[in-house]
């Protein structure tokens, strides 16, 4: 037979086919023309343990080849500045490297990409380190920008015309532990009947007027309720930021829980005096003792325990003790009263409570007047920019106000575009602001920009780690970013979580193309769907789930990452046997008879089979048999007969290696 039919079957090179021949045995000669008939019917017949051997071997030569490259760049820094957005083309340009080699680094990674495609930056930033490059983006101006606003606000809250104004008080403390019954015992109203699953799902701003039933003294208070769940951590902070006063809110019967934990956190970290609500003392179980033992565990020590903060036992059901806690409010507010100030003269300053888009009045938001006063035709200056101007002021009751003076959360119609929670009002800035980016707001709101879905490597250990796209629509921009800022905390080394676009409103079209696209999960969050919509989700497919509870939508987030973690395979070896006898030999299927050498064997356990030492295949025993019975068990120093099944024709000598695998599925437990 000709060396290159013969290669032509064998389906290599007929160089690299004489090259490897001598290393298995045959010695056919460098330059041969010609194989003699029986020797081409050997290495046949040969050939498939021989392939497994050749590219098991190249591809460990790949890994080395790639490692040392890698290496090579990370030793010599070399380091490429990735813009925003670019296409593959682009990308490959940067890295000096062939198209071909970059878009297989894509597909190693999940992403399916031509030449001229788009991808965005982390994922450049994630193939490009993989390669052994040092990526760069850049973030510096974005951070300063921000910095400047929130210090301008600051600046401005301790300069002009100083004079008392009401304190501003924040409610924090661990869901179900009566915060908004607290408020609603102040108020004189029951919001918690309304609300799913009794959770403020909002952040609501309030004004209360105290009149002290022994001085007939009458005090404004404001008062900030903020959300119990861990979920609405990032609009906590912010709370707490606007604040004056904190208060603290236990159970008497269920004492300090991770969420007082972290408010205990943001209130010592905002430096805000604060006092302690001990909740429920009327309820069965109730232990106010246990409740100061606890917090005096977390540095928080009572004043009757001998400490600084003040405390007050009551029930907000039973409205019992709530005049106490509003005296004790306002001795705390005339201790600070320094830092209890406004100039009621200047130009509205303030921060954004709440926002969402109204189907009436459209953009919406709840602005907290820290410092001077807003007024009616005001322009909307948020973050240096024009979102408008003031064409209507309404309270927390709806009534309408001529203006807005310090301490005083307002609802302010007139905005083009949504503002963000957390966002700085300074009207005083209106004569340097520029007009807002209607356009490029939206985008950023929406999410709009597509993204891929990807596997990226982290760690350094290099562990990949699944992504979960998901897209969020919700009824306002306070809980939309609640919900983002949480989804990002749920990861660890294997998975996590990646928001592809989000927005606030109904489900639309292009909310459904973009969940399709990216294979993402649809979320919806007190929203629903259009009737376009709902018909598109069901001929495409998509995973499309409505929540009104926050906690429920985290928790199933949290079941779908569960489903991304791979198994872990455990490798339980069994024993080896060695091949005496080939008994028959079928197409995939052998019998063979040999001698349990170590350990034992098992029906349906996987082999490894080495030749002279070295691995050249693998395999399955479906049948076992011991004299002539059929046995799901033999163990070390018995002879038996098995059926092999796999591609590998075995040889009297081979050593056939039992293992087992069993797949154990794993929890999600967060970094």
């Amino acid at each position: 037979m000709n060396v290159s039919e013969l290669a032509r079957q064998l389906r290599i090179d007929p160089v690299k086919l004489l090259q490897v021949l001598p290393e298995f045995g045959f010695d056919v000669g460098a330059k041969a023309v010609k194989v003699d008939d029986r020797v081409a019917q050997q290495i046949q017949r040969q050939w498939k343990q021989i392939k497994f051997i050749l590219e098991k071997r190249e591809k460990a030569e790949r890994e080395k080849q790639k490692e040392l490259e890698k290496e090579a760049r990370k030793k010599s820094g070399v380091s490429v500045e990735i813009p925003a957005k670019l296409t593959v083309r682009e990308l490959a340009d940067l890295l000096k490297l062939p198209i071909t080699v970059l878009i297989k680094e894509l597909m190693k990674n999940g992403i399916l990409a031509a030449q001229n495609e788009n991808i965005d930056r982390d994922t450049a930033v994630i193939i490009a380190e993989d390669l052994g490059f040092t990526a760069k983006k850049s973030t510096a101006a974005v951070e300063i920008a921000t910095n400047e606003h929130v210090e301008g606000l600051e600046a401005a809250l301790g300069a002009g015309n100083l004079q008392s104004r009401s304190p501003i008080v924040v409610v924090m403390g661990h869901v179900d532990h009566g915060k908004t019954s607290l408020l609603d015992a102040i108020r004189h109203t029951n919001v918690t009947a309304g609300e799913a699953g009794g959770i403020t799902q909002h952040i609501g701003a309030y004004q209360v007027i105290w009149t002290n039933p022994k001085t007939k003294k009458k005090d404004r208070l404001t008062f900030i309720d903020t959300p119990g769940h861990e979920a609405f951590t990032v609009m906590r902070s912010r709370g707490a930021k606007v604040a004056d006063i904190a208060i603290l809110v236990v159970a008497a019967d269920d004492s300090v829980k991770p969420q007082t934990i972290e408010a205990i956190n943001i209130i010592k970290a905002a430096k805000l005096p604060y006092l302690v609500a001990i909740n429920k003392i009327d309820k069965p179980g109730a232990d106010p003792k246990r409740v100061r033992s606890d917090l005096a565990q977390h540095n928080v020590l009572t004043d009757d325990w001998g400490g600084e903060v003040p405390v007050v036992e009551l029930s907000a059901k039973q409205k019992l003790n709530i005049d106490k806690l509003l005296d004790t409010i306002l001795i705390m507010a005339d201790i600070h009263a320094e830092n209890i100030k406004a100039d009621a003269t200047r130009p509205a300053a303030g921060t954004v409570i709440e926002a969402h888009v109204d189907k009436g009045a459209g953009p919406v938001a709840t602005i907290l007047v820290q410092t001077g006063t807003l007024h009616v035709n005001d322009p909307i200056i948020i973050n240096g920019e024009n979102y408008g101007k003031v064409r209507a002021l309404r309270d927390y009751r709806g009534e309408i106000l001529k203006d807005a003076p310090p301490s005083t959360p307002v609802r302010i119609l007139g905005f083009k575009i949504s503002p963000a929670v957390g966002d700085v009002l300074d009207v005083g800035r209106a004569g340097s602001a520029e007009q807002v980016d209607v356009r490029s707001k939206k985008v950023q709101q929406t999410g709009a920009e597509k993204q891929n879905v990807v596997a990226k490597e982290e760690g350094e250990e290099g562990e990949k780690q699944q992504v979960l796209n998901v897209v969020v629509k919700a009824d306002t921009l306070g809980s939309l970013e609640a919900i983002s800022g949480s989804l990002e905390t749920i990861k660890n080394q294997e998975v996590s979580v990646k928001v592809v676009g989000k927005g606030l409103g109904n489900i639309t079209a292009d909310d459904v193309t973009r969940a399709q696209t990216t294979s993402a999960l649809l979320l919806a969050f007190n929203v629903t769907t259009t009737s376009q919509s709902f018909e598109m989700i069901q001929t495409l497919g998509v995973q499309y789930f409505e929540y009104k509870i926050i906690y429920d939508l985290l928790n199933k987030v949290k079941a779908e990452l569960e489903k991304l973690l791979l198994p872990e395979i455990v490798l339980t070896e069994l024993g080896n046997f060695k091949v005496v006898a080939i008994f028959r030999t079928a197409k995939g299927a052998m019998v063979v008879g040999g001698r349990v050498e170590s350990g034992k064997l098992q029906k349906d356990a996987k082999i490894r089979v080495r030749r002279a030492g070295e691995e050249i295949g693998a395999g399955k025993i479906t049948q076992l048999q011991s004299g002539k019975q059929a046995v799901n068990e033999v163990p070390q120093g018995n002879e038996c007969g098995l059926e092999f099944t796999g591609k590998l024709k075995l040889e009297e000598g081979d050593v056939l290696e039992a293992f087992k695998e069993e797949k154990k599925y794993k929890k999600l437990v967060l970094s």
